[in-house]
């Protein structure tokens, strides 16, 4: 009885120190990107996140966007300029395996390395993804906050995590 009380209790205690990884989310965010001349711009919006490593952000303010990603492509649809860029990412982002690889640092933050990138990680009191905070690769300080955050299983439609353009904007190929 002892041995199953003190797992049950090592149990608890290990859930406890770890994230709850969602199948999927939706969430408002607001960004804050500080550049190193301590140049601040802020974004806001809603994301939806689906199978690991699907994002997509829409941007509201201060300029219409649409930011979708699997992890290895990259689409950017800006309304304002018309305009539709797509990439190949190099370094895929996968935020299930970000937030696998994070350690609690100390009470509701967590820390993960990933693909050279440190990220810092705020969880609210169910262990709910709350904000992150990371250096891009041109030195910015990126800091994303969710609020209304909806938990769900399985994946979201593909219409849901499609960027959406019409076929007159211009489409840039990097």
């Amino acid at each position: 009885m002892r041995q199953l009380l003190l797992l049950c209790m090592m149990g608890l205690f290990l859930f406890a120190e770890s994230i709850d990884i969602p199948e999927n989310f939706q969430a408002n965010f607001t960004q804050k990107i500080t550049n190193p001349k301590k140049k601040v711009i802020n974004y806001s919006g809603r994301v939806y996140f689906s199978e690991g490593s699907k994002l997509k952000w829409e941007y509201t303010k201060p300029t219409k966007k649409e930011v979708c990603t699997n992890g290895l492509e990259l689409l950017v649809v800006d309304h304002d300029l018309e305009q539709v860029s797509e990439y190949r990412i190099n370094k895929g982002f996968n935020l299930s395996k970000i937030l696998k690889k994070a350690k609690l640092h100390k009470g509701n933050l967590y820390l993960a390395d990933y693909n050279g990138k440190k990220y810092t990680i705020q969880v609210d009191k169910k262990n709910r993804l709350q904000a992150v905070a990371y250096f891009d690769d041109l030195d910015n300080k990126v800091q994303i906050a969710f609020t209304r955050i909806i938990y769900g299983k399985g994946k979201l439609s593909i219409s849901k995590m499609k960027c959406r353009y019409p076929k007159a904007y211009d489409i840039i190929r990097g």
